[in-house]
C-alpha cells in the first residue's frame, strides 16, 4: 500500500462516516473532501475542478432548468390533474393513480420534483375522499422512486454514473439503456404496492389533510400585562413569565394601536397580547402571576372567522430558500407580515418556542398572512400552499411551447442527432428565446447544493482512480467468496449499494462505488458496463429509511 492510497483510504472512510452521520449537509462534506484532496496533493487542482464543467454537470443544470420550466408553465400540474380526473374518487383507483402518476413523471424528471407535484394533489384527494393522507402519500413517494432507473434522466444519480463511466474510457449511458433493468423493477414494485404494500400502510386515525390536522390542539386567548407585572420592561423573548407560559404571541395592542410583536419588543403595563398554544398551555394562564386573562379561549376555526388575514397550510419543497434557516433569522413577520402559528416537523406538531427551530425539507407550516403576500411568497417558490390557492402557472401557449421544446430535446437525444447534453442545452436556449421562463427565474431554480455535490464527487471518483485506490480495493474484493462469478460479484455490489444509499446521498454512493466496481470487473475480465449500471440501480433503491428526499417530502404530511 502506497502513502497515496493510505491517505485516500482515510478520506474514503471519513467520507462514509460524515455522509452517514449528517453532521454537515452532503454538499459541504463533498466540497470539503475535494479541497482536502487538492491541499494534500492527492489530486491536481486543474483536475479537481473539471467535474463542475463536465458534460454531466451541464446536463443536470439543463434538466433542472427544463423541469422548472415545465412546472412554472403548469405543464406538470396539468398532467397530474388530468390523471386524477381520469380515475374518479374510488380509493383503490386513488392508490393506482398515485402510484402510476408519479412513476410516469419520474421517468423523465427528478423523482423529488415528481413527489413534490403529487403531494398537494394527494392531500386534496384525501380530503375529498375523507381518508387519512397517510394511506395515499407513501404510494406517491414509492412510485416516484421506483421509476428513477427507467431512463437516464430519471434521477441525477444515473447521470453521475454515466459521467464516471466516461472517466474510465467507457461510453456514456444511453437514454434508455437502463430501461431493461429499471422497468422490471418498476413493474414489480408497483404490483407489490398494489396487491400487498398499500394494505400495510398505517392509517393514522384522526389525521386529516388541511388545517384540521392542527385544529385539535391549537387554541387562542387574549391576555393583558397588568401594572407591577415582572414582565413590564422586559422583551417578549426574555421575559421569564412569557417563557414559562410557553405561548406564541400573534398580536400586540398598546393604547388601542396595533404593534408588531417582535422578539425584542419591550412589554409595558396595559399591553394586550393575543396568544396561541396548546389547550393545556392556555388553561395555565389564569394560574400564572403577573398575567391577566382578557378573553375566553377559542379554537382555530373560531379564530379564523375573525381574521382579515389568510390562514393557510404550506409545505417546504426542494429549492425553497427557507430550508436550513431559522424562523427567527428569516424575519418573515417584518418582511411579509407572516405569522407562523404552528409547525409540523417529521410528524411532531409544535406551537411555541419555534423561533430558533431550523426549517427542513417537507416541513408543514400553519401560517397567518395577508392574501396578497401569500400569493407573492408562493410565486417566489418560498413554499407551496396546500390549501386555498393553486400554484401560479403560465399561459396555455407557454405550456404548449414548453411541452414541445422538452419533447423535442428528448427526441434529439433519443435519435442520436446530438449528444444528450447538447440536446438538453438546445432545449434550455429555446425556452429562454420563447420566454417560457426568464434566465433569472431559471438560475434561481437551480439546486446549487446538488451541483456542488456532483461536481465534487466526480473529482472524488477521479482521485480514487488516479491514486490507485480503486485498483487496490478491487484486488481485495476479488478474493471474497463468490466473487469468482459475475452473478456473485454483481449481487455483492448491489447489496452494498442498497445498504450505503439508505443513510447516504445517492450521488455520493454512486461516486464511491462505481470506480471500485469497474476496476474489479476489469481485473476479472468481466464487462464493466453491467456493474456500473447495477450501482446506478442500487443507489436509487432507498426505501428503508425516510432520508430519500421524495420520502422526506411526504413524511410530515403523512405523519409516518
Amino acid at each position: 500500500m502506497t502513502l497515496e492510497i493510505a491517505g485516500f483510504l482515510f478520506l474514503f472512510l471519513l467520507a462514509l462516516v460524515l455522509f452517514s452521520l449528517e453532521w454537515f449537509s452532503p454538499d459541504v462534506v463533498a466540497l470539503g473532501l475535494l479541497l482536502t484532496l487538492v491541499v494534500t496533493g492527492l489530486l491536481p487542482a486543474q483536475t479537481a475542478f473539471q467535474g463542475f464543467g463536465s458534460d454531466t454537470t451541464l446536463m443536470i443544470l439543463g434538466l433542472l432548468i427544463l423541469t422548472e420550466t415545465l412546472e412554472r408553465t403548469g405543464v406538470v400540474e396539468m398532467a397530474g390533474r388530468f390523471l386524477v380526473r381520469a380515475i374518479g374518487d374510488r380509493t383503490s383507483r386513488l392508490h393506482l393513480v398515485l402510484l402510476v402518476g408519479p412513476a410516469i413523471l419520474s421517468s423523465f424528471m427528478s423523482n423529488t420534483a415528481s413527489a413534490a407535484l403529487f403531494l398537494p394533489i394527494a392531500l386534496g384527494l384525501a380530503r375529498r375522499a375523507r381518508i387519512s393522507p397517510s394511506k395515499l402519500l407513501m404510494p406517491v413517494a414509492f412510485g416516484a422512486i421506483l421509476a428513477s432507473s427507467v431512463t437516464l434522466i430519471g434521477t441525477s444519480t444515473n447521470i453521475v454514473v454515466s459521467g464516471l463511466m466516461q472517466q474510465h474510457d467507457l461510453a456514456p449511458l444511453g437514454m434508455f439503456e437502463l430501461t431493461p433493468f429499471g422497468l422490471p423493477i418498476l413493474i414489480a414494485g408497483l404490483l407489490y404496492m398494489w396487491f400487498i404494500g398499500r394494505r400495510l400502510i398505517p392509517d393514522r386515525a384522526g389525521v386529516q389533510a388541511g388545517s384540521a390536522s392542527f385544529d385539535s390542539q391549537l387554541y387562542f386567548s387574549e391576555i393583558e400585562i397588568p401594572p407591577g407585572s415582572s414582565a413590564v420592561g422586559r422583551s417578549i423573548e426574555d421575559s421569564p413569565i412569557m417563557q414559562a407560559l410557553n405561548l406564541g404571541v400573534l398580536q400586540l395592542q398598546r393604547g388601542g394601536e396595533p404593534l408588531k410583536p417582535l422578539a425584542d419588543t419591550i412589554l409595558q403595563a396595559g399591553d394586550t397580547l393575543f396568544v396561541e398554544g396548546t389547550r393545556a398551555d392556555i388553561l395555565n394562564i389564569p394560574t400564572t402571576p403577573g398575567i391577566a386573562v382578557k378573553g375566553a379561549a377559542q379554537t382555530l376555526q373560531n379564530y379564523v372567522k375573525k381574521q382579515d388575514a389568510q390562514i393557510a397550510e404550506v409545505v417546504l419543497l426542494p429549492g425553497s430558500p427557507l430550508i436550513g434557516r431559522t424562523i427567527k433569522g428569516l424575519q418573515l413577520r417584518e418582511r411579509y407580515h407572516l405569522q407562523i402559528l404552528a409547525i409540523n416537523q417529521a410528524g411532531k406538531i409544535r406551537y411555541s418556542k419555534i423561533g430558533r427551530r431550523v426549517l427542513r425539507l417537507g416541513d408543514i407550516l400553519l401560517i397567518q398572512i395577508p392574501s396578497e403576500n401569500l400569493n407573492v411568497m408562493a410565486s417566489e417558490r418560498l413554499f407551496h400552499v396546500l390549501d386555498l390557492i393553486e400554484r401560479p402557472g403560465g399561459s396555455p401557449r407557454q405550456a404548449r411551447l414548453a411541452s414541445v421544446i422538452f419533447a423535442g430535446s428528448l427526441a434529439l437525444a433519443i435519435f442520436n442527432i446530438f449528444p444528450i447534453t447538447v440536446s438538453v442545452l438546445i432545449g434550455v436556449l429555446c425556452v429562454f428565446l420563447m420566454r417560457c421562463i426568464t434566465p433569472e427565474e431559471a438560475y434561481r431554480s437551480i439546486e446549487w447544493k446538488t451541483i456542488i455535490l456532483i461536481g465534487s464527487m466526480l473529482a472524488f471518483g477521479q482521485a480514487m482512480l488516479q491514486t490507485g485506490t480503486a485498483d487496490y480495493l478491487a484486488n481485495w474484493i476479488v478474493r471474497l467468496p463468490g466473487a469468482d462469478t459475475p452473478v456473485g460479484l454483481l449481487s455483492f455490489f448491489f447489496i452494498l449499494g442498497v445498504i450505503l444509499t439508505q443513510p447516504m446521498s445517492n450521488q455520493a454512493v454512486a461516486a464511491i462505488l462505481v470506480p471500485i466496481a469497474i476496476q474489479t470487473a476489469m481485473r476479472l475480465g468481466y464487462n464493466p458496463r453491467p456493474f456500473a449500471i447495477m450501482i446506478a440501480v442500487a443507489a436509487s433503491t432507498s426505501f428503508i429509511t425516510p432520508l430519500e428526499p421524495a420520502c422526506v417530502i411526504v413524511y410530515s404530511a403523512g405523519k409516518y
